[in-house]
């Protein structure tokens, strides 16, 4: 028997998905008020052709049954609260840690739906947000090299002249050099292959901006190291303090943003509480949406994810 067949005679009568109670309305909303523990974590991911659903999920049950509490269609505060506002509240006063990202919708919700909890940033997404400021410069820099280069291919054509780039010692011009190092911004020196220390080396010494801000973003991941959550506030504000000399807008946007979520950014260090739960789940999701080729029919993997989380 194919697994097309499978399928079907799964869907139609193996299953009790044609009976199902929460068919009706879970492409909006499927709660599990049973599920809920102390320690939880929201993440939006999208689920099929870029609609974006918020999870809210049990960190103790590692993704496993019994892992999702909430499934909401978009991102929305009041359908966040709305819908989980339906487990009652004595069952919410019991959870005591969010772990989310810094989006502001998901901490409102967090706030009302969990008034006893602790909101607690994920360093994953505050570490990303540094990276993209790191980035950004980096894609300014690659546009100057692109029009530089377009523009001497435009003399070299009025002149009737071939036109030769230069080449650094790598081999590789400056617009080369710039889209090849996308990835060794992102991680340590110590994870570097031989070409990546090469191509570093190269590219710091032809824009030393960048690698300027590169150590900022090193002097900003080492923080996390700490395990005191005073130490940690002492040096995120003295970051913040230097990212002001740096005079690019990318980082200044970065500092404001940590800067005014600071205290649950902090909160990381009271547990060392990080969102790989949520992250993991996600993947989880993205799997199984990419084995079945794409979602075809919402509802329906809805209702497999019930069956395999809740």
């Amino acid at each position: 028997m194919n697994a097309d067949t499978v399928r079907k005679n799964y869907k139609k009568y193996w299953s009790d998905y044609l009976t199902w109670e929460k068919k009706e309305h879970a492409t909006e909303h499927m709660i599990y008020p049973d599920n809920i523990t102390e320690s939880i974590a929201i993440d939006e991911l999208t689920l099929s052709k870029g609609e974006l659903y918020t999870y809210v999920t049990a960190k103790d049950k590692k993704q496993k049954n019994g892992t999702l509490i909430g499934s909401i269609r978009g991102t929305k505060a009041e359908d966040i609260i709305k819908y989980v506002g339906q487990i009652p509240e004595s069952e919410r006063l019991k959870v005591k840690e969010v772990s989310l990202d810094m989006a502001a919708n998901m901490k409102l919700a967090a706030q009302i739906l969990f008034p006893m909890a602790k909101m607690v940033i994920d360093r994953f997404h505050v570490i990303k947000l540094v990276l993209e400021a790191l980035q950004a410069i980096r894609i300014e820099y690659r546009w100057e090299a692109i029009e530089l280069e377009n523009k001497e291919i435009a003399r070299c054509r009025k002149n009737k002249i071939k036109f030769e780039p230069t080449r650094l010692a790598n081999g590789e011009t400056h617009r080369e050099l710039l889209a090849r190092s996308s990835f060794l911004l992102f991680r340590l020196p110590s994870s570097w292959t031989e070409n990546q220390k090469e191509r570093a080396k190269i590219l710091f010494k032809e824009y030393p901006k960048l690698r300027e801000a590169y150590n900022k973003v090193l002097q900003f991941r080492r923080i996390y190291e700490n395990r005191s959550r005073d130490k940690a506030k002492a040096k995120f504000r003295k970051w913040i303090r230097e990212i002001k000399y740096m005079k690019r807008d990318e980082f200044n946007t970065v500092a404001n943003s940590i800067q005014y979520h600071l205290e649950d950014i902090l909160n990381f260090f009271l547990n060392r509480t990080t969102n790989a739960h949520a992250e993991s789940f996600n993947a989880k999701i993205k799997l199984y949406r990419t084995n079945l080729r794409g979602v075809s029919n919402t509802t329906f993997f809805l209702f497999r994810l019930e069956k395999l989380f809740a």
